[in-house]
């Protein structure tokens, strides 16, 4: 971590404690997450897949769900953070926010927020879905997230479902019948530890979606 790194660490970590947030989550080499777009990656790299990319469900284009590459050596798209509440300036670990595939285009021309939504499979419950951005004043219980620490990993993390600031459910990694990874909330659902890898600039202008 350089010495500016450090600096702004420590500061927001002040401002933290002072709003009662969560400490800053990190990337994988120990920065914290102060904004840009990040990939997230599994914890365990090998045959587990590889980063969070878009996918159709079935035979229907639209809408798109949030899915795993099948190839380690895919980082797929990188997400963006936004709408947490406390006034800190970085990402804070265990507090509601919104996550947003950072894609240019999709085939759907749609925004890629993402929700949680009944999956109407018989091997799971619910799917995480990309839909529209959160609007102030609406029901939008199902389109905050959390990030939390695992002890398991170094700087790794899972996401974490918590409707309404109630009891939370690891959102975790399931194959569907049609063989596709996705993330997912009960059912079958595994464990999905990761950790996250900054994207620069020039791979987020350039990245599209592509078609698991």
């Amino acid at each position: 971590m350089n010495p500016m790194s450090y600096f702004l660490l420590a500061l927001t970590t002040v401002l933290a404690t002072t709003a009662n947030a969560g400490g800053p989550v990190l990337d994988f080499r120990g920065d914290p997450i102060l904004g840009g777009s990040y990939y997230v990656l599994p914890a365990i790299f090998g045959p587990t897949g590889g980063g969070l990319t878009l996918a159709p469900l079935g035979d229907k284009q639209c809408p798109l769900y949030i899915g795993q590459e099948t190839s380690e050596v895919e980082r797929g798209i990188p997400v963006k953070f936004s709408n947490w509440k406390s006034r800190v300036g970085f990402v804070p670990e265990a507090a509601d926010l919104n996550i947003e595939m950072d894609v240019a285009a999709t085939i759907c021309v749609q925004s890629t927020y993402w929700s949680v939504v009944p999956s109407n499979s018989p091997i799971m419950n619910f799917y995480v879905e990309a839909g529209p951005k959160p609007k102030p004043g609406e029901d939008s219980w199902n389109s905050f997230f959390q990030i939390k620490k695992t002890g398991e990993f170094h700087n790794g993390y899972n996401i974490a479902f918590c409707p309404n600031g109630g009891s939370c459910s690891s959102v975790g990694i399931s194959r569907d019948e049609y063989g596709v990874r996705r993330l997912t909330l009960l059912g079958s659902t595994q464990p999905f530890p990761f950790v996250f890898m900054k994207a620069s600039e020039t791979e987020t202008s350039s990245k599209t979606m592509s078609i698991i």
